[in-house]
């Protein structure tokens, strides 16, 4: 089934798309593009699962120490500045 988009700005893409890509026509351009991004959004993960990765790693570290001064370190790391 033939895909048909009217736009300027599409085409102005795809134009530059197949220049980039050194195509021979828009449809191949557009092709692989389509293709490119299906890929990438099949890699993606969820940003539930970075989230719960991130929190997993930081558990691992361990307590805080109560008694360290956030204040006080950052005094001392900037200096007289």
């Amino acid at each position: 089934m033939p895909l048909f988009i009217r736009d300027e700005a599409v085409d102005r893409l795809a134009s530059e798309v197949q220049n980039a890509l050194k195509t021979s026509t828009k449809k191949e351009a557009v092709r692989i593009a389509l293709e490119h991004e299906l890929e990438r959004a099949r890699r993606q993960r969820p940003l539930t699962e970075v989230v719960a990765d991130l929190q997993a790693r930081v558990a691992a570290l361990g307590p805080g120490d109560p008694d360290f001064d956030m204040k006080r370190f950052t005094d001392e790391m900037w200096g007289d500045i």
